[in-house]
This record gives C-alpha cells, structure tokens and sequence, in this order.
C-alpha cells in the first residue's frame, strides 16, 4: 500500500487485512471499498435524512458481503 491515507471504503474493508496475502481476498476487498467510497459520497451530498439512511444500509449491507465473500474465498474443505 502506498503512503496515502485511506480511503473510507478502505477503512471499511480493512483493505490492509490479509494475512494469507490471498490475492482474490484483495481484489474483493478493493471492488467493495470503492463501492462503499461511492455510496458515502452519494450520502455526504444527500440532503434528504431518508436518502442518507438509504445510503448507510447500502454501506453495511456491502460490508457484509464482502466479508461473506472473502470468507468464501478463503474456506478450506
């Protein structure tokens, strides 16, 4: 990673979490933070309190399933 600060989505993903450096967990952690980066700037420029909701749950929602997806990613038979 570079010296740059994270990203929201980043920080939502724990892109930097990976200690098998399993290249799949990465790249769904990557598609999925730069989702949620979209969703939150979608919410911060929301006036509307039930669009911000709206937005939020899109952000848990997709957290979920990337942790869903990375576990799939990483289960061993």
């Amino acid at each position: 990673m570079d010296d740059r600060a994270m990203t929201f989505g980043e920080r939502a993903v724990g892109l930097t979490f990976n200690p098998s450096g399993d290249p799949l967990v990465s790249e769904l952690k990557k598609l999925s933070a730069a989702f949620i980066d979209e969703c939150n700037h979608c919410r911060e420029q929301a006036t509307d309190p039930e669009v911000k909701r709206m937005y939020s749950l899109a952000v848990t929602d997709a957290q979920t399933a990337q942790m869903w997806a990375v576990k799939a990613a990483t289960w061993r038979s």
